[in-house]
């Protein structure tokens, strides 16, 4: 029998500046994984993803 294992997480985003010039949207991404409440915080969703890879395996 094939063994699941489900890993949730939880994303928030916060914009937290606008460049005037290019209308560019900063944004702070908050990632909490649910079964070890372990946050992070990052600047960029690539990092956040990143992030999540690391603690399912796939990286």
């Amino acid at each position: 029998m094939e063994t699941k294992q489900v890993t949730s997480f939880v994303l928030r985003f916060q914009l937290t500046d606008i460049e005037m010039d290019s209308s560019r949207k900063y944004w702070r991404v908050k990632v909490t994984h649910v079964q070890e409440e372990k946050e992070a915080v990052f600047d960029s969703l690539e990092s956040a993803m990143k992030f999540i890879k690391e603690i399912v395996g796939e990286s």
